[in-house]
C-alpha cells in the first residue's frame, strides 16, 4: 500500500471548497436524549477519497446514515452537487448515484452474486414491472445492457468464479466484495463505505484497498470512508475527518491529523501515532 502515498501527496495538498462535491453543514442528531452527532461538519472535494475515523461509538455510521438518507437530520444540512438533499428519501439519492456498503454485510443471501449485482441497478431501469416480466422488446434489451454492465463489475473485482453462487455460501471476504459490487452497479458518483475492511485477514484487505483506489483513480468516483485500520487510512485519505463523542475533534490531511495533539490524545495515542 506504500506505493501509492507519492501519487496522492499532491492531491493532498488542498482541498478548495470550489470543487466540494459533498458538503454536511452543522448536522446534529439525537437518540433518546444521546447525542449521535453534534454539530457536524464535512466536505468532500471531487475525486476524492475522505476518510472518517474516531473511536467506537463516535457517530462515523450515523453520519453515513445521514448521508444516504437512512436517518433524517435533526438540524443542519446536507449538500450533495450543489443541491441540498438534507430530507430527500434514499431512493431518490440512489437515483442522484450515491450509493453505500455496510457495516454489517446486507445481501440477498439466497441470491446469487450475479443476481445481487442486478439488484444495485434497479435505480437505472426504466422499464415497468409488465415489461419486465415479459421480457420482450425493450424491456429485454434494457436487460441485456444492464447485464454487460454487472458482467464488467464482476471482471474488476475478479469474482467470475462465483458469479452463479449464493453469496450465503461465500467465504466472508469474497462477500464484502460483492457488496462493493452491489454499490458499483449504480455507477455511483458518490461512493459511501462503512468499514469496507472490517473482518478482513491482510491479503482480504489489499485487495479491498486496491479496488477502492481504482475505483477513485480510474473511474473517478467520490469516495467517503469509514475505517479503523490506520495504515490504511493515512496511506490512501487525500482527507481525514475525527469525530469523537459526536463531535469533529479534527480534520485535515493524514500528515496534518496525525500530529493533531487533540486527535492524538482522543483516539490515536502515542504508540500508533508512531506506526502509522
Amino acid at each position: 500500500m506504500g506505493t501509492t502515498a507519492d501519487t496522492r501527496c499532491e492531491r493532498r495538498r488542498w482541498h478548495g471548497v470550489s470543487e466540494m462535491h459533498l458538503a454536511v453543514e452543522e448536522v446534529a442528531i439525537g437518540f433518546g436524549g444521546v447525542k449521535a452527532l453534534d454539530g457536524v461538519s464535512l466536505a468532500a472535494r471531487k475525486g476524492s477519497i475522505t476518510s472518517i475515523i474516531g473511536p467506537n461509538g463516535a457517530g462515523k455510521t450515523s453520519l453515513i446514515n445521514c448521508i444516504s438518507g437512512r436517518y433524517i437530520p435533526q438540524q443542519g444540512r446536507i449538500l450533495f452537487e450543489g443541491r441540498e438533499i438534507t430530507r430527500m428519501p434514499p431512493a431518490r439519492r440512489a437515483e442522484l448515484r450515491i450509493a453505500r456498503t455496510f457495516q454489517n454485510i446486507a445481501l440477498f443471501k439466497h441470491m446469487t452474486v450475479l443476481e445481487n449485482l442486478m439488484v444495485g441497478r434497479h435505480a437505472l431501469m426504466r422499464s415497468g414491472l409488465l415489461a419486465c416480466g415479459l421480457w420482450w422488446g425493450p424491456a429485454r434489451r434494457e436487460e441485456i445492457e444492464h447485464r454487460k454492465a454487472v458482467e464488467e463489475i464482476i471482471d474488476f473485482l475478479e469474482i467470475a468464479h462465483v458469479r452463479r453462487k449464493p453469496v450465503g455460501m461465500l467465504p466472508y471476504g469474497l462477500q464484502k466484495r460483492v457488496e462493493l459490487g452491489r454499490a458499483l452497479a449504480l455507477e455511483p458518483r458518490l461512493l459511501l463505505l462503512d468499514e469496507p475492511m472490517a473482518g478482513m485477514n491482510a491479503e482480504e484487505k489489499e485487495d479491498m484497498v486496491r479496488f477502492i483506489l481504482d475505483i477513485n483513480q480510474e473511474r473517478g468516483v467520490t469516495c467517503v470512508l469509514i475505517e479503523h485500520d490506520m495504515g490504511v487510512v493515512m496511506d490512501i485519505s487525500d482527507w481525514v475527518v475525527v469525530l469523537d463523542f459526536g463531535r469533529k475533534i479534527g480534520e485535515g490531511t493524514p500528515e496534518e491529523v496525525r500530529r493533531n495533539p487533540e486527535v492524538i490524545r482522543a483516539y490515536l495515542g502515542d504508540k500508533d501515532l508512531a506506526v502509522v
